[in-house]
């Protein structure tokens, strides 16, 4: 993990609060060594996987060189597909939010056509697409880079599977004089090499390398579960396994409250580790968790550095960490002293490609798991309390209480009233740890197009919506699905294209055989409803209607 903080970049004050308002700490190895060398000027070819931060690492300096007052393209990135273009658009949203008046465009084929142009014409510093969409808008004039300062490719080895040589190097012969050039690859085969050679000058080469780590006594795992659930999949685990003390890492300060906050109000005793608190505060918050006044202890990566505590004994990961470095930390907190121990992945959607990247990384393999069903945990409590009150007879000293017992034989049984007492402690913990009626809706699992769930009302101090709140979305089902070929950044850019909602806003989207469910935030449906009326999604009439 990186020893550098964000600050020693000479970032500028508007994006370190961006920086911070998203909750993120400390650069990963990739952006560590890839800002700076950006920031110098230098062309760059960074080779990393999927989930090392490598879209922070280029959207920094990219946001830092591009002047909110010129209305003209500065920078041009380059994704193979339209979820990654979608994705890459919402990170340069979020990490330029504070700067004022800088315009980020996505273009890409599924959306409207005219839609992009309208956004390009009304000014656009940073355009991110895919090729075929962006040469189409340079061909029509619409697309100029005339004032162009930096371009990316993204992915690029996945551009050369997809058949884009051509395309990229017909952007890159649209460009006038020196442009900054950022390659980003998990390999570097020789056509990005002669790519290299034709169009880069004195490229610096980054390259983040994984050793495999051997985690022999942990037990590792991975659940699917939509993101509004992980909190109650927690508190189930803890409660059928009889975990003792928990350690759950978050990539955001923000989520580390707000899971402490979820768990505080279900009757588990948790604290916070984050960038937020002094020194004095963490020391405190660490002794309470090792003496075991803490059930669970939540922790960002960067705070937990040098925690030591020996009876950990589940690590959950609330996210896939944003570095599978992070991974192998974290779950490293669990099974120490010769003991053995558990860590479970949370996961949905496009991230479980970063769970097999996280098994080659380790060498090991991740099991699936599935979330305690109420049953399960309703048996475990009382197996659990069966099991104490067995123990309590073996101690002896009843005496006292047997006498008192027995004043009440000539109404009750013994097996009544022992009955009864077992209710009333069962009852008790209900009170403070309560179970759900019913259990929540798996049947759709969460998809979004940045890689995070959105959902819900707007949350405090961004412009996003927030995943947690499910019960302020509206499923829409739209009359086409797996037949009509109709992949999710079809429909986001059909919805977002006609209806002018943000994309981002978009929530759970499920692809059926012959039609398709789509979540948008309540107040928002008639928007999209008045404008799919006569909209078409893949040259076809969509019938739109709630669910």
């Amino acid at each position: 993990m990186s020893n550098h903080t964000f600050a020693e970049f000479g970032l500028s004050e508007p994006v370190l609060r961006s920086l911070s308002a998203m909750g993120f700490e400390a650069p990963t190895a990739i952006q560590a060594q890839t800002i700076p060398l950006l920031m110098s000027g230098r062309d760059v070819v960074g080779q990393a996987q999927t989930g090392t931060g490598k879209t922070a690492a280029f959207a920094i300096p990219a946001i830092e060189k591009t002047d909110p007052a010129s209305k003209q393209v500065q920078v041009l990135v380059q994704c193979p597909t339209r979820e990654l273009a979608i994705q890459v658009t919402g990170e340069l949203q979020k990490l330029s939010a504070a700067t004022g008046g800088l315009n980020v465009v996505p273009v890409y084929g599924g959306q409207h056509i005219s839609h992009q142009i309208k956004a390009l014409k009304r000014g656009a510093q940073i355009v991110v697409g895919t090729p075929g969409r962006t040469i189409d808008h340079l061909k029509r004039g619409n697309l100029k880079l005339d004032s162009l300062k930096m371009v990316v490719f993204d992915e690029a080895d996945e551009m050369l599977n997809m058949g884009f040589r051509e395309d990229m190097e017909q952007i890159l012969e649209y460009t006038s004089g020196k442009v900054q050039m950022v390659m980003f690859s998990a390999t570097v085969p020789k056509p990005i090499r002669e790519i290299m050679n034709r169009f880069m000058v004195n490229p610096a080469n980054v390259t983040i390398e994984r050793s495999k780590v051997s985690t022999p006594d942990i037990r590792q795992f991975y659940m699917e579960v939509r993101d509004s659930v992980r909190v109650e999949a927690i508190c189930r685990l803890m409660d059928v396994e009889q975990y003792r003390l928990g350690l759950i890492f978050c990539n955001t300060k923000v989520q580390t409250d707000r899971v402490s906050s979820e768990l505080q109000s279900r009757g588990y005793t948790s604290e916070v580790l984050n960038g937020d608190l002094t020194q004095s505060q963490r020391d405190k918050v660490m002794q309470r968790f090792r003496s075991g006044q803490i059930d669970l202890l939540i922790a960002t990566d960067v705070a937990a550095r040098g925690i030591d505590v020996e009876h950990v004994d589940i690590v959950f990961n609330y996210d896939v960490p944003q570095d599978p470095e992070y991974y192998v930390h974290r779950i490293g907190r669990t099974g120490r002293a010769g003991r053995s121990g558990t860590a479970i992945t949370f996961v949905s959607g496009r991230r479980m490609k970063s769970i097999r990247f996280i098994e080659r990384v380790t060498g090991g393999k991740l099991e699936s798991m599935r979330m305690p069903s109420i049953e399960d945990v309703r048996e475990s409590r009382m197996t659990h309390h069966l099991t104490e009150l067995t123990e309590t007879l073996k101690q002896g000293g009843l005496r006292p209480y047997i006498e008192q017992i027995e004043t009440m034989d000539d109404a009750y049984t013994t097996s009544e009233i022992a009955g009864a007492l077992l209710k009333m402690r069962l009852d008790e913990i209900e009170r403070n740890k309560p179970v759900p009626e019913k259990e929540p809706d798996m049947s759709r699992p969460d998809f979004s197009q940045n890689g995070k769930k959105r959902g819900g009302k707007k949350s405090k101090g961004g412009s996003g919506y927030d995943s947690r709140n499910d019960e302020n979305m509206v499923s829409l089902r739209f009359s086409l699905g797996k037949n009509d070929k109709v992949s999710p950044g079809d429909l986001v850019g059909a919805i977002a294209g006609e209806s002018g909602i943000p994309g981002h806003a978009i929530g759970h989207i499920d692809i059926q055989t012959n039609f398709s469910f789509v979540d948008i935030p309540a107040d928002l449906v008639p928007q999209v409803m008045k404008a799919m009326k006569k909209a078409k999604v893949k040259k076809k009439a969509v019938r739109v209607k709630a669910d």
